[in-house]
């Protein structure tokens, strides 16, 4: 309770309440409720028989020495919401190494025989099912974490009720809308007047619509684009070393590639070191990206988006689309 912030104010102050851990207990009623409903739940997606007498369940539960809680040391919380968002996109991808180990570890198919699970259709109105006890257990002993005056069940049920009638609704007429202008689209309309915006609000209840606004457009030498339109490079024949890709826009786009990037890292520039620039425009494209990044292009992905910064022939600095960069298909 007592963490400061990186400017030594609280970090659990104004709506920013700190958890407190939640001790089992058998003697519980609600720790049991949790148990029990949450192994019955599980018991039924692998076709097992539950069971509801709960002293089973205490003379199991008072078996298992769960491990200790310890706090993982080192973990940073950002407070500030656009550095949060940030370290999030910066997190770590899997490497198709451990992808594949994760999948050599699964059993193999032959194992399986006969095997099945069933998935579970919500349902709070049966409560022999045990959804509404498990949502009831679960959500109180999250608010007992954070000090929330619990619900109880027949709260819990009022709350689940508003919300699943609401979710369908607005799904659906979301789905509906956007249908009708996938219909546009499958009947080859390019007209932008033909397609529509639509805004509702079902509690006002409040229905707009309106015309998208177009893109606006950019020009390079007599070629108008815009932000969806790029330059792709097809890589069918073999792919391209780093001094082929400058020369291929040199010869087919009259453009002179000043900078080269992909994502943070910067494959190419006038200003950088002689020996740098020598040492990769020998290299495939997809190698100066791993070298650079330090990292290998996932298996997944079939091309590469590249950012250039381009003078025209009269060495003004001109605006361009991005760049497409398709990778050779790899034989399986």
């Amino acid at each position: 309770e007592d963490q400061v912030t990186s400017t030594g104010q609280p970090f659990w102050s104004g709506p920013k309440r700190c958890p407190k851990p939640v001790v089992f207990d058998p003697k519980n009623p609600l720790h049991m409720e949790f148990i029990v409903s949450a192994a019955n739940l599980r018991a039924y997606v692998f076709g097992l028989k539950g069971r509801r007498d709960t002293d089973y369940f205490v003379g199991v539960a008072s078996k298992v020495v769960p491990p200790k809680f310890v706090p993982k040391s080192g973990v940073k919380i950002e407070t500030d919401e656009k550095k949060a968002q940030q370290a999030a996109k910066a997190a770590p991808v899997l490497e198709p190494s451990t992808v594949q180990d994760i999948i050599k570890g699964l059993p193999v198919p032959t194992s399986l025989a006969g095997f099945r699970v069933q998935p579970h259709d919500f349902e709070k109105d049966d409560d022999s099912n045990f959804h509404m006890d498990f949502i009831t257990a679960a959500s109180n002993l999250r608010a007992e974490n954070y000090d929330i005056p619990p619900a109880d069940k027949h709260k819990s049920k009022l709350i689940a009720g508003r919300i699943i009638p609401a979710i369908a609704t607005t799904t659906a007429m979301v789905v509906g809308l956007v249908g009708l202008e996938m219909f546009k689209l499958v009947q080859g309309h390019t007209n932008p007047e033909l397609f529509k915006n639509g805004f509702a609000n079902l509690a006002l209840p409040f229905f707009a619509f309106s015309e998208p606004i177009m893109a606006p457009k950019n020009k390079y030498y007599d070629e108008e684009f815009t932000l969806w339109d790029c330059f792709t490079v097809d890589t069918a024949k073999g792919e391209l070393t780093l001094k082929e890709f400058i020369e291929y826009f040199k010869e087919n786009h009259k453009l002179d590639i000043t900078m080269l990037s992909q994502g943070v890292c910067l494959l190419f520039s006038d200003f950088m070191s002689a020996v740098k620039r020598e040492e990769r425009l020998n290299l495939p494209m997809s190698e100066v990206v791993k070298r650079v990044s330090k990292k290998k292009i996932p298996a997944h992905v079939n091309a590469l988006v590249l950012e250039i910064c381009c003078d025209n022939q009269d060495g003004e600095d001109i605006e361009v689309p991005y760049v497409k960069y398709v990778l050779p298909k790899t034989k399986s």
